[in-house]
């Protein structure tokens, strides 16, 4: 005799295999390229409840440790105010003369002693030297009620062979090309004053004198160093016979990018660059820069501020990533200040925590790819383009794709992230320096308020969708008794030099009269 129930169980059994496999059959039938196949569940919603449980809490943990390593790049305010009152001690110390030969923040005089005042007038010629591309200028300025700067220029490519070989071969090689410059201009026979844009550490001993102390940048031409270029290009010439130049200046491109924006705007009395490095300079009193003689005015002194920290006064918030970076770069020890906030490290920093992260398994399943194993892979137009307020994460996905880092879609948020850590940082610290020096302007002058402009130049300023707005904040938060008007510079080195030549003549022709 058949019991009841089991036919029951028999019947639903044959009706759900039944039904088992005319989904199948459906399937495949609707699909046929896909191989489809069904699991059964066993404890289904306990088990699934469980493991939906155990991922949100990894996820979450996963957040957690990333948070608490993105931490040390968030400043506080209290952190940035130390940072500024430090980068106080460095500028006083490389202002006095018992202090200086140690000091890392060096304060190098420039003998530049005023900024434009709209009656330069003349042409003038300006060279720029500070990479593999040499550029020769024609200047026109022109002043009164239609004033104008009008420029003329032409590039020329230095060989490395040219870079390497001997400064004689160097300085001849750039005389030829002002030699070429002043035939394609038909200016040969005019003996026009020239400033010199030479963007190498000097020690300058008066406007027109400078001391290379060391080549940077790939140069390695022999007999220079420890030479005034000046008097090296003075040589050069003789050696043509065919032109003489009235060398009147030669320019630290900072320096230059003040002068530019100061011809714009008179107010403007520091240059900040922030590009691939950075550095600053500003207007300081005669009787506060203790290494020249003479107590009247002002000079413009060329902070060379990327040193900052090399003397360890950073090294409580120096986080292991920027040790990393500075262990291997070609200067380890020197220019950290530079190196945690300038667009040849920023991406070196980025790469170091994505590595590390990796290692964790936060990232990129956990493969460290040999594309995140090369160096200066995240230059700073891929940071500048991964922060963009317009991007979508699919396409930060492309470009992390297009260096060769096959991501998710949490990889792309996670890398991002970092992005914005880093280069928050860095604006911030950079910040926090130029509130240091337009406090110490207020303080020299004896100013309740000081109104100031400061003159920028460099690509990490200009092409970073928020690095400026986050400096300027910065700024604005530690040194609130300063309103600082920040201006671009269009072309800082050339225009600059040429226009430190005209208020150099100007100044001179003043004396001789």
């Amino acid at each position: 005799m058949r019991r009841p129930e089991l036919d029951r169980t028999f019947a639903l059994w044959f009706s759900s295999h039944r039904y088992s496999r005319r989904l199948h059959k459906t399937v495949r039938r609707l699909v046929p390229d896909s191989d489809v196949r069904f699991l059964l569940s066993e404890s289904g919603s306990g088990k699934g409840a469980a493991f939906v449980t155990a991922v949100a809490y990894r996820l979450s943990e996963q957040h957690r440790l990333i948070d608490a390593t993105l931490a040390e790049f968030k400043l506080t305010h209290e952190q940035l105010l130390q940072v500024k009152k430090r980068m106080r001690i460095e500028i006083e110390a490389g202002l006095r003369k018992k202090s200086h030969d140690h000091a890392k923040v060096k304060m190098l005089p420039t003998f530049v002693r005023s900024t434009p005042d709209g009656t330069e007038n003349g042409d003038f010629l300006a060279l720029d030297l500070g990479g593999t591309n040499f550029r020769v200028l024609l200047v026109k300025i022109r002043s009164g009620k239609r004033r104008m700067v009008e420029m003329h220029n032409k590039i020329y490519a230095i060989p490395i062979e040219v870079m390497q070989g001997t400064g004689e071969e160097l300085f001849d090689h750039i005389v030829s090309c002002i030699s070429d410059f002043l035939d394609y201009m038909g200016i040969k026979g005019a003996r026009l004053p020239l400033g010199f844009t030479f963007s190498f550490p000097c020690k300058q001993t008066s406007l027109d004198a400078g001391i290379l102390l060391n080549w940077t940048k790939g140069f390695k031409a022999t007999d220079c160093e420890g030479e005034d270029v000046v008097n090296l290009l003075r040589e050069g010439i003789k050696r043509r016979e065919e032109f003489d130049l009235d060398i009147v200046a030669v320019v630290n491109d900072t320096v230059g990018t003040m002068m530019t924006c100061a011809y714009e705007d008179p107010n403007c009395e520091i240059g900040l660059i922030v590009g691939t490095g950075s550095n600053a300079c500003y207007m300081e009193e005669m009787r506060n820069i203790e290494m020249v003689e003479g107590d009247q005015g002002r000079m413009c002194v060329n902070m060379e501020w990327g040193a900052f920290g090399d003397n360890g006064c950073l090294d409580d918030i120096r986080t292991i990533y920027d040790k990393a970076v500075d262990d291997f770069s070609l200067n380890s020890g020197k220019q950290r200040y530079e190196k945690m906030i300038s667009g040849m490290y920023l991406g070196e920093i980025v790469r170091n925590i994505l590595i590390d992260f990796t290692k964790r398994g936060f990232l990129f399943r956990g493969q460290i790819s040999e594309a995140l194993k090369t160096r200066s892979i995240f230059e700073t137009k891929f940071l500048s383009q991964i922060e963009s307020d317009r991007l979508a994460l699919l396409q930060v996905r492309t470009i992390l794709q297009q260096l060769g880092l096959d991501s998710t879609c949490d990889d792309s948020i996670i890398v991002k992230t970092v992005c914005g850590a880093v280069s928050r940082r860095a604006a911030q610290l950079c910040g926090a320096g130029m509130a240091a020096v337009v406090d110490k302007i207020r303080e020299n002058r004896g100013l309740e308020h000081l109104d100031i402009t400061v003159g920028v130049d460099g690509t990490l300023y200009k092409l970073h969708p928020h690095f400026s707005k986050v400096m300027h904040q910065t700024v604005k938060d530690l040194a609130p008794k300063c309103d600082v008007t920040f201006l671009l510079s269009e072309d800082g080195s050339g225009k600059g030099a040429a226009l430190i030549t005209a208020v150099g003549c100007r100044l001179r022709d003043a004396e001789h009269n």
